[in-house]
This record gives C-alpha cells, structure tokens and sequence, in this order.
C-alpha cells in the first residue's frame, strides 16, 4: 500500500513539473507571437506573467522594454534594459536601446560610458555604432 502512495505522489509531482516548464515557454513564445502582430498589451501580460515562472529570462524583460519604448513610457524602458544588462551584461540590443535611449535624454556622460560598453561587446550589430557616434556626437555636453 506504500509503494502505491509513493508512485501516486511521484506521478502527480511530475505532471506539476510538467506542466510548470510547460508553462515557462508557453507565456513567453504566445508574448513574442502577440508582439509580432503588434498586440503590444497581450503580449506585456504574457511577458510579465513568464517572468513570474522564470524571473532571469532576459528575452522577456527586453521584449518589456520594447513595450514601453512604444508606449513612450521611458523610465519601465530604462529600467527594464537595465535588468536585461544586469543578467547578461553584453546583450548588445539592450545596450543598443539604453544607450539610445541616454542620447534622447542628453545624458551625456551615461552616453558615453555606455557606448565604450557596446564597442567592448558587439559582435553581431556592430554597425549600429556608427549611428550611436552620429547621435553621440550632435551630443553637447552639460
């Protein structure tokens, strides 16, 4: 009768396992699907409900900020690309979106830091410095 006890609790544990991982994936591709049809508001609650099952999954704060860059919401932006660099500091997209975003606000000096960053780590968008230079150079410092 124990045994019996034993594999009914180590069945159930693993279907709730199961299920758990499933539903790691599940919020956060239905977000990415939502954002690619523009369906920004869906897609943040799937975000943010995968970041609840998966609190260091970076793709999701970036997506995040993508939001908010498109609901002009700059400090959710700014914070999140800053999580997404806390957890892996050469994510060159979300340097390339904080950084952009630092020009917009004149922050000079955060400009500048952050652009020595992204020249340190590109790899794949490297010829977005080039834009990053242009902009950082219209910069006038305070």
């Amino acid at each position: 009768m124990n045994k019996i006890k034993n594999f009914f609790l180590i069945f159930i544990i693993t279907i709730f396992c199961v299920q758990i991982a499933y539903a790691k994936n599940s919020y956060f591709d239905e977000g990415e699907k939502l954002f690619k049809e523009k369906k920004f508001s869906q897609s943040k609650y799937n975000f943010e409900k995968d970041i609840v099952f998966n609190p260091k999954n970076e793709k999701s704060y970036l997506y995040l900020a993508k939001i908010f860059k498109f609901q002009k919401k700059q400090s959710l932006e700014e914070q999140n690309l800053k999580t997404v660099i806390l957890l892996d500091p050469k994510n060159e997209e979300a340097l390339y979106l904080l950084t952009l975003l630092k020009l917009n606000k004149s922050d000079y000096e955060g400009s500048q830091k952050l652009i020595g960053i992204f020249k340190k780590v590109c790899v794949k968008i490297c010829d977005k410095q080039t834009e990053l230079n242009k902009k950082f150079e219209n910069l006038e410092p305070k």
